[in-house]
């Protein structure tokens, strides 16, 4: 399922979105405040954002700015925002925006943008689909991993756990997301059960820079998973 962070300092404007959005079976959690907003983002995972231009403490077009400087994702923003100059338009296109939005927001538009974003971002992979990424097949139907069309043998949560990370190669991934998307656990559990798993499926996948993929872990908070360039 796709998860969504919306800032949006108006409460009725944030309940509305957070409801629509829900309605067409998308997770939403709202932020007021464009600081807040970037000190909650690195552990939450989301899939896209949706930001508000005019917000207290740091603007939504600093929130923008802020995420394609710092956080190592492609992740899909889009502007839902009164601002309706052209020039603003531009500003936050070219500052890397996905799409933009003019108020009053409606719900079948919204809800279209945001699927057609989701759709070009490659999220919401269908999970009787399959994988390919040499040298590697995930299969999600029949839940196997090839290398080089041999079956690997994995435990089942290995297996999730690989699949999760294929299905989202070269982003930043933190322990809290993996928690919570992989084992479906609440993202303030103290574990390491994390780094385990993932020195498993490391070792099994043989995921080295000799086969052309390199699964490092990321300082304090995470795990990336890179196809290396040949």
């Amino acid at each position: 399922m796709v998860r969504i962070g919306l800032l949006e300092d108006d409460e009725d404007q944030s309940r509305l979105i957070e409801l629509w959005l829900e309605e067409a079976g998308i997770r939403c959690q709202s932020w007021s405040s464009g600081w807040q907003f970037v000190r909650a983002m690195p552990d939450q995972g989301f899939d896209m954002l949706i930001l508000d231009w005019m917000v207290p403490d740091m603007s939504g077009i600093e929130v923008l700015r802020w995420v394609r400087r710092n956080l190592d994702w492609s992740l899909p923003i889009i502007f839902a925002t009164a601002r309706d100059q052209e020039g603003d338009i531009v500003e936050a296109l070219s500052a890397g925006a996905d799409d933009y939005m003019v108020k009053p927001i409606k719900q079948h538009e919204l809800i279209a943008r945001v699927s057609a974003v989701a759709r070009r971002a490659g999220l919401g992979v269908e999970k009787d689909g399959e994988v390919s990424l040499d040298p590697y097949r995930v299969d999600l139907k029949t839940r196997e991993v090839y290398k080089n069309d041999e079956l690997l043998v994995l435990t089942k949560r290995e297996f999730e756990l690989a699949a999760y990370l294929f299905e989202n190669h070269g982003r930043v991934l933190s322990r809290a997301q993996l928690l919570r998307e992989v084992w479906g656990l609440n993202d303030t559990v103290n574990t390491r059960t994390v780094d385990t798993h993932m020195s498993r499926v490391r070792a099994k996948l043989g995921l080295t820079p000799e086969e052309g993929w390199r699964l490092s872990s990321v300082y304090h908070y995470g795990y990336r998973l890179e196809q290396l360039q040949s």
